[in-house]
C-alpha cells in the first residue's frame, strides 16, 4: 500500500502518533485487534508497528512510535517523517489476536506496548464482554495515553509507575477469575516476570498470550555457532552478531518466519542435536527444558553445534 501521513501528534517526549490514509484516497482495509503494518523505512529497512483504534475513531491507520536514539533507527526514521509525506506499507497482519471466547480478558502492558491493547480493549468494550487494562511505566512523564485510557475505559483501566507504586504481577494474577485470557506486551522482562507469575498462579499455557516490543540483540558473550540442516547435511556458520535465520537465509536455505522478535512462532524449528539457548517468549518453562523446539529467529546454542530438522 501506499499510505500518506495525514497526522503527527506528540503524546511524550519520546512517542508521537502517526495517523496515516490510503494515497489515492480509497478507504483503508481492515483489521483486526492486534494486527500491525509493517513500513518500508527506506535505508532504515523495515519496520512493524501495531495499530491503535480507538472508539469512534476515523478511518485511520494510527501508530504510536517510542523514539530510540541507541536504536538501529528506524523509529528515528519515522520521526523525520513530515505529514503529507508518503510511504509504502503492507496490508495489516495479525500474530497477536484477540480471542473471540475468552470469559473475561486481562490486558497486560509495558510502556509503548500498550498499543496493541487499545484496540483489543476497544473490541472488547464495544461487544461487551470483560476486561481489565493493566499499564505500567518506568514514570508518569513516560506512560502515553493515561487521561485517554481512563476516559475511554474508565474503572477498567488501572495505571502504574516503577518510582511510585510499582504493578503486584502476582497478586494481580491470583485475583484473576477462572477462564481468564491473559494478553502481555512489552520489553522482554516484564513480559518473562509476568509469564512466571501467571503459570505460578494456575494460568493453563494456552491462556497466555504475548507479544514482544523489542528486536534481537546480540549479548555478551555470544560467538558464532555451527547449524546443520538435517534435510541436506549443509552446514551454516551463524556469526556473533547474526540471527540464524540471517545465516540460513545468507547460505541460500528457505525458512518460515515473520516476527523476527521471538513472539509468533512462525519459525519454530525442532532440534535434533545440540543445547538451544532460548531467547524467545513463545515457548513455555516447560518447552524450553526438553530442548527439542526453538525459535531460530532469536534463540541461539549453548553448545558449539546445532543440529535443526530444516
Amino acid at each position: 500500500m501506499k499510505l500518506v501521513l495525514e497526522n503527527v501528534e506528540k503524546e511524550t517526549d519520546r512517542i508521537s502518533v502517526f495517523s496515516f490514509a490510503a494515497a489515492d484516497g480509497s478507504e483503508l482495509p481492515g483489521y483486526e485487534p492486534g494486527a500491525h503494518v509493517e513500513f518500508d523505512l527506506g535505508p532504515a529497512g523495515t519496520r512493524a508497528y501495531s495499530l491503535i483504534d480507538w472508539p469512534q475513531q476515523a478511518g485511520t491507520f494510527d501508530v504510536a512510535v517510542q523514539r530510540e536514539d541507541k536504536g538501529q533507527g528506524g523509529s528515528k526514521a519515522v520521526h523525520n517523517l513530515v505529514a503529507g509525506q508518503t510511504v509504502i506499507a503492507n496490508s495489516p497482519r495479525n500474530d497477536f489476536p484477540l480471542s473471540e471466547n475468552s470469559d473475561f480478558s486481562l490486558l497486560l502492558a509495558g510502556g509503548i506496548g500498550i498499543t496493541p491493547m487499545i484496540s483489543m480493549a476497544t473490541r472488547l468494550q464495544a461487544t461487551g464482554r470483560r476486561f481489565e487494562v493493566h499499564y505500567t511505566a518506568r514514570n508518569e512523564s513516560s506512560m502515553a495515553f493515561a487521561d485517554r485510557l481512563k476516559a475511554a475505559f474508565g474503572d477498567a483501566a488501572s495505571l502504574y509507575f516503577d518510582d511510585a507504586e510499582p504493578i503486584d504481577l502476582s497478586a494481580l494474577m491470583h485475583t484473576q477469575p477462572d477462564g481468564t485470557d491473559l494478553y502481555i506486551c512489552g520489553p522482554k522482562g516484564m513480559i518473562d516476570a509476568a509469564r512466571s507469575a501467571a503459570s505460578e498462579a494456575g494460568f493453563p499455557d494456552g491462556s497466555i498470550h504475548v507479544e514482544l516490543f523489542a528486536s534481537p540483540e546480540s549479548q555478551a558473550g555470544d560467538t558464532c555457532v555451527e547449524v546443520e540442516v538435517h534435510d541436506t547435511g549443509q552446514v551454516v556458520w551463524v556469526g556473533e552478531n547474526q540471527t540464524i535465520v540471517e545465516a540460513l537465509e545468507q547460505a541460500g536455505v528457505d525458512v518460515m518466519y515473520d516476527c523476527q522478535r521471538g513472539d509468533c512462532g512462525i519459525c519454530q524449528t525442532d532440534v535434533i542435536s545440540g543445547v538451544p539457548d532460548h531467547r524467545d517468549v513463545v515457548l513455555s518453562d516447560a518447552e524450553r527444558a526438553t530442548g527439542k523446539v526453538m525459535q531460530i529467529c532469536v534463540s541461539r546454542a549453548k553448545s558449539a553445534r546445532l543440529v535443526l530438522d530444516l
